[in-house]
């Protein structure tokens, strides 16, 4: 491109460039083994390799390729790798990147109905679905009082409902009593929470993270959490919100929604169950049941884009009452008013968020859910539950090293067993493992600590290649 031709939607432009584009990303998928796992540059390499300041003419695309392919992807961890085991799945897929692509393509800024009323419409059929796959309550549907809403992440989302229900008890109780409110939650829940209560204004001496330890497989204990609710009473707080987990980031520990629901509901506490991860395994009829007592929930969560071969971000969320959001959320200048939204006719998602505008996200998981159906879906999962199975069962095998928490799903902690108990040598040698190995190049796995200053190394199946790599 000459300077001064600038065409920047150019459709024959766009054909030429999105296919070469394409290429490129599918030599990049059919090579992506041969690249560090785990990328082996230093902090600040980029700024060595690239100029100080933005071009003035154009440049080329098989220029900017070529920087990309020399330049950037060393600097990156590839995440879609087969010997990719870290934290948690993120799979994409052919589907999700078609959903994406297309979204791109129409780019679209849909913060409510009449700024795109498909896009609306689309998330609220394609939640609904998703909704009934796993076998949620009614009211979680969008046909009644509550309904689905594609939030970025879960971070988000738990940030969301945790305003909501803030605002809800304030309302009740006055705006002074801010410094009272309590939010409940086990020390394994993901830190996301802590950041939304900081956001929130919540008194940090006023968060209990209660422990939870190897006697309930890291779940929270109803009788735990009946107790501080009691003394938080007998103390002049009030309770407001309880955040449960179903697959903690650490173990993939469950927390016992039924009871946990009950006491919710018996002291009037907003209840959130976080399944980012496992809850896409849940669309399975064998783990279902994992996520029994979510009836109970006033709202539920789960991450399209970890475990279900939708590309970053698409965070579902599902509300039972949608006018908590609104009332916590909504804002409306004279220059948003339109006709739809001021007859209530419609559902503007610019209210169940925090930012104004949005991305068209359903895309993408419409077309998941459509090229590849439930059937699959469902198998697909199983294909990695099978997978850690069989892992746990070879790390069963090898004297040297024992699994650290029960495996529920298609995570696996285990460890070096500590010479003697001693606990300071096992943190030791367990982290010089862990860096020998991922120095390699060849597979990345993560860390966490289990209960008393237990380490464990945490092996995820988190891609779709039909590799045989691993560990």
């Amino acid at each position: 491109m000459e300077r001064g031709e600038l065409k920047p939607m150019d459709a024959e432009q766009l054909r030429e460039y999105g296919h070469r584009m394409v290429d490129f990303i599918a030599d990049y998928y059919k090579t992506i083994e041969d690249f560090p796992v785990l990328s082996q540059v230093q902090p600040g390499y980029l700024r060595k390799l690239l100029p100080s300041s933005a071009p003035v003419d154009p440049e080329s695309l098989d220029q900017v390729l070529k920087d990309v392919q020399t330049n950037i992807l060393p600097g990156v961890t590839h995440w879609q790798s087969p010997n990719y085991f870290a934290y948690y799945p993120s799979n994409s897929s052919i589907a999700g990147f078609m959903g994406e692509m297309l979204s791109a393509g129409l780019n679209i800024v849909g913060f409510s109905w009449i700024t795109s009323p498909a896009a609306t419409e689309l998330e609220m059929i394609v939640l609904d679905w998703l909704s009934k796959l796993l076998k949620l309550p009614d009211e979680f549907l969008s046909t009644g009082q509550g309904g689905g809403v594609i939030q970025g992440t879960a971070s988000e989302a738990v940030l969301v409902v945790l305003l909501a229900a803030r605002d809800k008890f304030l309302h009740r109780v006055g705006k002074n009593a801010l410094n009272k409110l309590v939010v409940y939650a086990s020390d394994q829940t993901h830190s996301a929470l802590q950041k939304a209560c900081q956001i929130g204004g919540i008194y940090p001496e006023n968060c209990r993270m209660l422990k939870a330890d190897a006697s309930t497989n890291y779940a929270l204990s109803p009788d735990a959490l009946t107790e501080a609710i009691s003394h938080d009473i007998s103390n002049g707080l009030i309770p407001f919100f309880l955040c449960a987990t179903v697959g903690t980031t650490s173990s993939t520990a469950i927390d016992p929604l039924l009871l946990l629901g009950r006491i919710a509901k018996e002291n009037g506490l907003w209840f959130h169950v976080d399944a980012a991860y496992a809850g896409s395994a849940c669309i399975c009829p064998e783990y279902r049941p994992y996520i029994n007592g979510v009836e109970e929930a006033d709202s539920f969560n789960m991450n399209a884009h970890k475990w279900f071969l939708t590309n970053f971000d698409c965070s579902a969320l599902w509300v039972k009452d949608r006018n908590a959001l609104v009332q916590s959320l909504s804002t409306n200048p004279e220059f948003l008013k339109n006709k739809a939204s001021q007859t209530n006719m419609v559902v503007d998602y610019k209210d169940w968020q925090i930012p104004l505008g949005r991305r068209f996200r359903s895309l993408k998981l419409w077309m998941v859910l459509r090229l590849y159906g439930s059937q699959n879906l469902q198998d697909y999962i199983r294909s990695h539950i099978n997978l850690a199975k069989h892992f746990e069962g070879l790390v069963a095998q090898d004297p040297r090293f024992e699994v650290v928490t029960p495996r529920l799903f298609a995570l696996v902690c285990f460890r070096l067993v500590p010479f003697q108990s001693d606990l300071d040598l096992a943190n030791k040698l367990n982290h010089e493992l862990l860096d020998a190995v991922n120095s390699t190049g060849k597979i990345f796995i993560s860390h966490t600590i289990a209960g008393e200053n237990h380490p464990a190394l945490q092996a995820a199946k988190s891609t779709d290649s039909e590799s045989n790599s691993g560990i």
